[in-house]
């Protein structure tokens, strides 16, 4: 994070200009906050939004028996995020800036089509807190590109901050689908993911109730078969070395199946999926730096090429290096 906006060096000058009134005194760009200030302000971004506001993305779907099932994920608009801004710290509080990049065209892998991809990056400052920024991207031949990515690196920056992150914890729940694939139903959020459950001190993991049976140990039910075939389903996407090591560092087996502790299969697909996450942005990387930046620095980690990365501390090791190259790259151009 960036310090706090204050006077430059302290001067006499600066301690001399009149001090702004109204609003922007405590919000504007000459905010200044005490630590005690900055927390409180930071546990008040971290507050889930108001269920009302959260939408649900069907991410997979599957059909068996000729019905229709569909994995769904909860989000918020980024209007929710804009309406939390400006109720913590008005609109003269914080601001926004956004850049937009286009990569080279290049053939799409599942589709072999030749297209470019769309970076937008945003800034998002809380004057008196501090600065965040990060990417979305979309396929350039989506006709609303732009509008996506922008929304997804909006809504990525305030994660930084604490806004929004607690969405991030959810790995996804199976539900019934219509014809058009839509949730029939919406899941019910947990007690941690709500404003008045998480101001109670319930956090994700922690969200239990008196007499509420052990849900370590669970029987080979439909939602232990779900949360196993969402792992199995990992293994292309991740490739055989990360697939592995995954299995092995976090259960010490082989097959998904072997696992009977629903616990720990919640943790390996959440992993995966951070994994999935960690390759996206590898790739994205990629297409600003090329190839031989990428080959040294796997050769510094002792890594022949990208089939061998097993573990996600060599992953993030690949993706902050690769990263940091890039963004090197693009202030040169």
């Amino acid at each position: 994070m960036r310090p706090p906006n204050g006077h430059i060096n302290g001067s006499a000058q600066a301690e001399s200009r009149p001090q702004p009134s109204g609003p922007n005194a405590m919000f504007g760009q000459n905010a200044q906050f005490s630590p005690e200030q900055v927390r409180h302000f930071v546990e008040l971004l971290e507050v889930p939004f108001d269920p009302s506001v959260i939408e649900w993305r069907v991410t997979n779907t599957s059909k068996a028996n000729g019905r229709w099932r569909g994995q769904v994920i909860p989000y918020a608009d980024q209007r929710a995020y804009t309406d939390r801004l400006n109720a913590l710290f008005t609109p003269a509080g914080w601001t926004r800036k956004y850049t937009v990049h286009t990569s080279a065209h290049f053939q799409r892998a599942d589709d072999q089509k030749t297209t470019a991809k769309v970076f937008v990056t945003c800034d998002v400052t809380i004057f008196g807190l501090g600065s965040h920024s990060a990417t979305g991207e979309e396929w350039a031949d989506d006709p609303n590109a732009c509008t996506s990515a922008e929304a997804q690196s909006f809504k990525r920056a305030c994660s930084c901050l604490g806004l929004g992150r607690y969405l991030y914890h959810f790995t996804g729940t199976w539900v019934d689908l219509d014809e058009r694939k839509r949730p029939k139903t919406k899941p019910t959020l947990a007690g941690w993911a709500t404003p008045e459950g998480w101001k109670q001190g319930l956090r994700p993991g922690k969200d239990s109730a008196p007499n509420k049976r052990d849900d370590a140990l669970v029987p080979l039910d439909e939602q232990w078969r779900e949360l196993v075939q969402q792992i199995e389903a990992m293994a292309q996407p991740l490739g055989k070395a990360m697939y592995r090591g995954l299995l092995k560092s976090v259960a010490r087996v082989w097959k998904p199946a072997d696992i009977k502790d629903r616990g720990v299969l919640e943790r390996l697909l959440v992993q995966m999926q951070a994994a999935e996450r960690g390759l996206s942005r590898v790739e994205t990387a990629y297409l600003h730096t090329g190839a031989e930046p990428l080959a040294e620095i796997l050769h510094s980690l002792g890594i022949r090429d990208m089939d061998q990365v097993s573990s996600l501390e060599q992953l993030e090791n690949i993706v902050l290096a690769l990263e940091s190259e890039a963004k090197k790259r693009s202030h040169r151009k």
